[in-house]
């Protein structure tokens, strides 16, 4: 076997290993301070975890914060969750916070505080801005930009995601089909994201993310049938096989939305501009996408025969290897 060819089956392989080791760390990490009586705060710190380990995330409070009561650590699925009170003279408003290490963390921290009057205030912590002021009023428009910001990068960074509409786009070479594809995957998706954000709807994320992984297999291997002339129903009609396909990946949307353990009131507005920043970050992604695809098309003439393989063998390799490994998960 040439060295050509050995690269390419171990390409699979390589891209696998980095996205399965880097997907848990980009769920977001959340931090609760509930005001419970005047300057005393009940504290709750839900970190991202994997087994035994979670992120090295601490929470550093003002220096005029004191704990008046014990840390409780619970591990729950996928995450550890901490508790504990505190009191801080003169109360947060104003203070800042910081969460220790969270500059070389690929996750962010959604930030609530709960004052005994007025409104609740929603912030967003990352690596770039790891530290925060809390403000004693917060707008309509800062909540909503920190939910966005959430939606964008979930996708960006959501690999699964973007392989299978990286497959739809190699899948459908008619534009018409393609617009339906993508519309009918959009619409499939908002819907459950938004039943299961609701509480209309609940599945364990386990088998989800298992059945998503074989999603990306299934377009893998269309792509392939398509390219040797065996057209299927998906091919033919592939909104059909988007919309399904799509409901399934709602749930992993919500499920981001879901473990960082948001209060009620905040859905709605979760919800919504999360949402809407899933939808710009895959238009830009499709974008992206359709401006290598152009660029590529004036080398094809000096490609391999072969090259047009790569992308779906390396797509159904990576998806079987997150298929196995999912499984594996809710079996062991």
């Amino acid at each position: 076997m040439t060295l050509r060819w050995r690269l390419f089956f171990l390409l699979p392989l390589i891209i696998a290993i980095y996205g399965t080791a880097t997907a848990h760390e980009v769920r977001p990490a959340y931090l609760e301070l509930r005001e419970i009586e005047p300057s005393t705060y009940d504290i709750l710190w839900k970190t991202p975890a994997r087994g035994d380990l979670r992120l090295a995330l601490n929470v550093i409070l003002p220096d005029s914060c004191s704990t008046i009561a014990p840390h409780r650590t619970v591990p729950v699925e996928a995450a550890v969750i901490e508790r504990w009170r505190t009191a801080c003279e003169g109360g947060l408003p104003g203070q800042t916070i910081r969460i220790e290490n969270l500059e070389t963390s690929l996750t962010d921290v959604i930030l609530r505080v709960e004052p005994l009057d007025g409104a609740a205030s929603t912030l967003r912590l990352d690596g770039a801005n790891p530290s925060v002021v809390i403000p004693a009023k917060q707008s309509g428009w800062e909540v909503a930009h920190s939910y966005f910001d959430l939606g964008v990068e979930h996708i960006l960074l959501g690999f699964d995601h973007l392989l299978f509409v990286l497959c739809l786009l190699l899948l459908v070479r008619n534009v018409r089909r393609l617009i339906g594809a993508v519309t009918a995957f959009t619409v499939a998706h908002s819907i459950t994201l938004a039943a299961t954000t609701l509480g209309l709807v609940h599945l364990a994320i386990g088998p989800v993310e298992a059945l998503i992984a074989l999603s990306i297999a299934f377009l893998a291997a269309e792509i392939i049938r398509v390219h040797k002339g065996h057209a299927g129903a998906t091919a033919r009609w592939p909104w059909i096989a988007s919309f399904g396909f799509g409901l399934l990946h709602g749930f992993g949307f919500a499920s981001v939305l879901a473990e960082i353990g948001l209060p009620g009131e905040a859905l709605p507005v979760a919800l919504l501009f999360f949402n809407i920043g899933v939808e710009a970050g895959q238009l830009l992604f499709v974008g992206a996408v359709l401006l290598v695809m152009l660029l590529l098309r004036q080398f094809s003439a000096r490609l391999p025969e072969w090259s047009w393989r790569a992308a779906p063998y390396t797509a159904g390799s990576i998806a079987m290897f997150w298929f196995i490994e999912r499984t594996a998960g809710i079996i062991f």
